[in-house]
């Protein structure tokens, strides 16, 4: 059966006592152990601590008329335990870290020149009273037109018929309300994107004017 290494071997570590100490001793002239425990125990006579797991092997295969009781042989004896080795961090960590701190070195510049530099004027819809009115007529411009298209195009095709020509003229007004929403929602889209470039190059640009200083003084 393999035994572990004395200098790798895990486990319950204990301080070598002096009853320990002789025990070891005589193991290793105790002809029923195998060459290997015996060379085990002379390794471990001149050592401060010893794992229990060989202790206990040694121990359990050496003569039983001549070997301590277990009380006598841990009298004296104290474990030792040992500090874990601290986590390495990924690569992956590592990169996050970085990023998470020129994140926050970019907030604390912003922070610190935010009474400097001029506000951004952030253009939202309808903003003001002159735009939401204009929008207002203008959808419903759009939507009496499309009425009138609807109406006149049902009572040309159904002899003049009321109800049918009544119809027509709101399924032209329908298809004129969504034709607008959907104006309305590109036109949005459109602008957001503006806005979301103009965002990232002026992030870029004072993110860049963030580290002139620092090259300026090395100069």
């Amino acid at each position: 059966m393999d035994q572990p290494d004395p200098k790798t071997a895990s486990g319950l570590i204990l301080s070598v006592s002096e009853p320990m100490r002789s025990f070891l001793a005589l193991a290793c002239d105790d002809l029923r152990l195998s060459d290997e425990l015996r060379e085990i125990a002379s390794d471990l006579r001149s050592r401060n601590t010893v794992p229990y797991k060989l202790l206990r092997g040694i121990w359990t295969g050496s003569d039983p008329s001549t070997r301590p009781d277990l009380l006598g042989l841990f009298s004296g004896t104290e474990f030792v335990f040992t500090s874990p080795k601290p986590r390495e961090k990924s690569e992956e960590l590592k990169l996050r870290l970085v990023k998470l701190r020129e994140i926050a070195e970019r907030k604390e510049y912003a922070e610190l020149v935010k009474d400097i530099t001029p506000r951004k004027q952030v253009e939202e819809p309808f903003s003001s009273y002159k735009d939401q009115l204009g929008f207002g007529l203008h959808v419903g411009l759009t939507m009496f037109t499309g009425y009138l298209v609807g109406y006149a195009s049902f009572r040309a095709l159904f002899n003049r018929n009321p109800a049918l020509s009544a119809a027509g003229g709101i399924l032209g007004l329908v298809l004129a309300m969504l034709v607008e929403t959907l104006l309305f929602i590109i036109k949005t889209s459109k602008d957001d994107q503006i806005q979301s470039s103009k965002s990232s190059s002026s992030s870029s640009s004072s993110s860049s004017s963030s580290f002139t200083p620092t090259i300026k003084k090395n100069q």
